[in-house]
């Protein structure tokens, strides 16, 4: 068997950029087989709704415009919360209370929107961490830029299941063969617990004994490492440590719902030396990434080595527990 995982997993996912949705802003968006509508209201918050107005199915991506109390429809003038509430109707005393467009819980954080989704409608099981209190203290203690157009990459419909992207952070030879790294990184520490993936890799000859030397005493005793944190399979942040400066790199794919995910990359690169070209660098690794997924076939019971085989099966073991139960087959 080589079906690769619902595309209808649990957790945080990223959806836009803060930037993609200024004030009064209104864009569709479409997600997990879902048409939805993204908007932030006169006070600063963002809101996303499934798209058709309850009225007569408008589309309040199309045309619906921001108003005091929510969005307004652009076929009647119903007006929604960011709650899915009706609260008025234009031309009636009093707003349809019965009805209700779906809402989504929402999370802006460091720059990026994301919502939560569970195929069983469960509320939110754990909150998005700040990489900015998480990461180890050569990470945040830098100073990063704002995330500017240059910090911001969309790949769009991408052949790929969040999985296959999370199953990287365990595949430490293909950065010799797709990234061009002298030899493989060695895995220094890894802590799993219910909805956290959390990793330490150590590149070249200075961590071939495998012992982790944390920095926040010896500032420094991080260079060339990449610090993974998965938090689900759809939110990823590397505090990555190499010869030329710290990086922060988030790499977070969203499912469409036709078998493809968008793939929202962010890059926070500290300091301002060379800073142009430290980015091109940090950029450079997932287009290559990428061409390898958008081919690649999901193996179920891939042929793995020694070497690998164990990280691969505790992450896929790890990630089931984001998907929604198999359905059960009725007899008779």
């Amino acid at each position: 068997m080589s079906q690769a995982p619902s595309m209808q997993p649990t957790g945080w996912f990223q959806v836009a950029w803060s930037a993609d949705v200024p004030a009064g802003a209104v864009k569709p968006l479409r997600y997990f087989g879902n048409d939805m509508v993204i908007f932030r209201g006169v006070d600063g918050h963002v809101s996303v709704l499934d798209a058709h107005c309850q009225h007569l199915g408008a589309n309040l991506a199309r045309g619906g415009c921001v108003v005091e109390d929510g969005i307004q429809c652009p076929f009647h003038g119903w007006v929604w919360s960011g709650e899915g509430r009706n609260v008025r109707i234009p031309y009636e005393p009093r707003p349809n209370r019965a009805r209700r467009v779906r809402p989504w819980r929402v999370t802006e954080l460091n720059d990026c929107i994301f919502i939560w989704h569970d195929a069983r409608g469960r509320e939110p099981l754990w909150q998005l961490p700040d990489w900015k209190h998480l990461l180890n203290a050569d990470v945040v203690t830098q100073d990063y830029r704002p995330l500017g157009d240059d910090e911001r990459e969309l790949f769009s419909r991408v052949k790929v299941h969040p999985q296959i992207i999370a199953e990287n952070a365990v595949d430490p030879h293909h950065f010799r063969f797709v990234h061009g790294t002298p030899i493989s990184p060695v895995l220094l520490s890894e802590t799993i617990d219910e909805h956290v993936w959390h990793a330490k890799v150590g590149f070249g000859r200075r961590w071939a004994d495998g012992v982790d030397r944390p920095g926040v005493d010896r500032p420094g005793d991080n260079r060339n490492t990449i610090e993974i944190y998965w938090s689900g399979i759809g939110y990823a942040i590397n505090g990555e440590c190499t010869a030329d400066g710290v990086r922060v790199i988030a790499i977070n794919a969203t499912p469409v719902g036709d078998g493809t995910c968008d793939i929202f990359a962010s890059y926070w690169i500290s300091g301002s030396d060379n800073y142009a070209q430290r980015l091109i660098q940090a950029k450079a690794a997932l287009p290559d990434d990428i061409n390898i997924w958008e081919y690649q076939k999901y193996m179920d019971k891939p042929a793995l080595t020694p070497s690998e085989a164990d990280g691969f099966y505790k992450l896929r073991s790890w990630a089931r527990g984001f998907y929604p139960p198999e359905p059960v087959a009725v007899s008779g």
